[in-house]
């Protein structure tokens, strides 16, 4: 499953309120796509969150994207609205 497909999957597969048992029942071992040969799983990343439930989709869909791991994330720490201090370049303004 893509990450940007998440939130329609998760509406059309439960009622809720629901709880992270139901979740993991239901889609614990769909694979979320990612940039590693080895992706994730719903039920991996449900069990690290440690939530026990979700009020809405929106809800469940914000617990994955904040407790997938930083692999999925792209260049960690990369601001392109100032400096980057890990570069020995000198700022210009316009």
């Amino acid at each position: 499953m893509r990450l940007t497909d998440a939130r329609d999957r998760f509406v059309s597969e439960f009622t809720f309120p629901v709880d992270s048992e139901r979740v993991v029942e239901t889609m614990g071992d769909v694979e979320i796509d990612g940039p590693t040969e080895n992706p994730e799983t719903v039920e991996e990343v449900i069990q690290r969150s440690g939530a026990d439930s979700f009020q809405s989709a929106d809800d469940l869909y914000d617990t994955i994207i904040g407790s997938i791991s930083s692999e999925y994330v792209g260049r960690r720490f990369y601001d392109d609205r100032g400096s980057n201090t890990a570069l020995d370049v000198e700022e210009v303004s316009f």
